[in-house]
């Protein structure tokens, strides 16, 4: 017997779980409001970038309905209400649009159905929603952006937040959930929402210990890939611990946690002195290629020097620029003029004036003194250095991430700068 699931809110959140429960068998309404949107949508116009989200849509669509027509939620069984919470540049939420589309959930899914809160909520959000309705959850969204379909194709648990955690799930929440095959881990509905917020807090503590101590390797000799593979063999910190240097956070998700952490502290007189180390840790360390550029590249250079600049999304994978680390550095220098590449970020989407698209990263290379590969897509990785240095008429290259095979960029001629080794090194 197939459930039928609905999702309410076509963004990121939203279109992502439906993909991962029509991989799973499940029968799915895509719902929004907005019916321009659901058009869009339904004729393969996708409002995000993932990977095999179309595909995933284009495979099942048997099982597949989109609809902007609220009558439609009354045939679920299960209905998650999933839009993205955006955030400002503090990382404080608007909550207006969950608000408005949980209106409409209350009032349109029937009783008997199940209604899930998918989008994260502070601690204290859903209980007080919940009292007025018989089956009413709150599940943590564990989502990457350029791994969303995966993730939500293969969970590694369900956290579910309850009213009453020692009751069982509702049979069809339940049979759905089972689909995955994972563990579900029911709890209070405080806990759940803390629990999303304290991954994402343990998580930033392994980003801004591996950025520091990358910094240091940077300005000692010492080789930070060198030592992440000791590290992984502890079994205290593990094969999956994340240890790859970065240009700090970014996408707004782990900045909300953030700072969820510090108004909390400040509303119970808690102690939250390490997050807001860990934030101004992450404003330091985004800074790390612009200073690459200022103090390594531009005393060589001058000040006109010609630079191409591969990747603007914060991640790859992904068509967000949400507090991106390569618009906080091109933004350092507003005299500049860079000759830019990404695969899904258009230029005229990051508000700067002082950028060149290029359909084609090595048309982005012409007569550029400098190169700085700034999101780690791999079209770039793919990229040899012979090649790239063929079409450069320098021979500088900030490469945070090394996407680049240092041997093969040395060879070449061309001088690296990654975060975690020593500055200039060329090896």
């Amino acid at each position: 017997m197939s459930e039928v699931i609905g999702y309410i809110g076509m963004t990121h959140l939203g279109l992502n779980s439906a993909a991962g429960a029509l991989s799973r068998g499940a029968d799915v309404l895509c719902f929004d409001p907005n019916t321009a949107l659901i058009e869009r949508i339904r004729q393969g116009e996708l409002p995000v970038s993932e990977p095999d989200l179309a595909e995933t849509f284009a495979a099942h669509g048997d099982r597949l309905m989109f609809s902007s027509v609220v009558e439609d939620l009354a045939a679920c069984d299960v209905v998650y209400v999933a839009p993205d919470v955006a955030t400002d540049d503090a990382g404080g939420s608007d909550l207006s649009n969950l608000l408005m589309l949980l209106e409409i959930a209350e009032t349109h899914v029937p009783d008997c159905a199940v209604l899930v809160v998918l989008s994260q909520v502070p601690p204290g959000f859903t209980r007080p929603r919940a009292s007025a309705r018989r089956h009413y959850y709150y599940q943590v969204e564990t989502l990457v952006f350029g791994i969303a379909v995966q993730r939500a194709r293969e969970p590694e648990r369900f956290i579910v937040g309850c009213a009453d955690p020692s009751q069982s799930l509702p049979e069809a929440f339940q049979r759905f959930l089972a689909r995955f095959e994972c563990p579900i881990l029911p709890m209070r509905f405080e806990s759940a929402e803390l629990a999303k917020i304290a991954i994402n807090c343990f998580l930033v503590a392994q980003v801004s210990t591996t950025n520091t101590l990358a910094e240091i390797c940077e300005n000692t000799g010492a080789d930070w890939s060198e030592i992440a593979p000791a590290l992984r063999l502890d079994a205290r910190i593990g094969q999956k611990a994340y240890l790859k240097p970065g240009l700090g956070i970014a996408g707004g998700n782990l900045e909300r946690d953030l700072a969820c952490m510090v108004s909390m502290g400040e509303k119970f007189a808690t102690d939250v002195g390490v997050i807001r180390a860990e934030i101004a840790n992450s404003g330091h360390r985004k800074g790390a290629a612009a200073r690459m550029f200022r103090d390594q590249v531009l005393p060589h250079l001058g000040q006109d020097a010609t630079v191409a600049v591969w990747g603007l999304a914060y991640k790859e994978n992904t068509h967000s620029i949400k507090n991106s680390p390569s618009l906080a550095t091109l933004a350092a220098f507003p005299s500049n003029t860079f000759q830019v590449h990404d695969p899904v970020v258009q230029i005229k989407d990051t508000g700067m004036s002082n950028l060149q698209g290029h359909d084609d990263p090595f048309d982005a290379l012409a007569g550029a003194d400098c190169l700085m590969i700034l999101t780690p897509w791999d079209v770039y990785r793919a990229a040899t250095p012979d090649r790239i240095a063929s079409k450069m008429r320098g021979r500088f290259i900030i490469d945070p991430y090394a996407v680049l095979d240092a041997a093969a960029a040395r060879t070449c001629g061309l001088r690296l700068m990654v975060l975690g080794k020593p500055v200039l090194e060329e090896d």
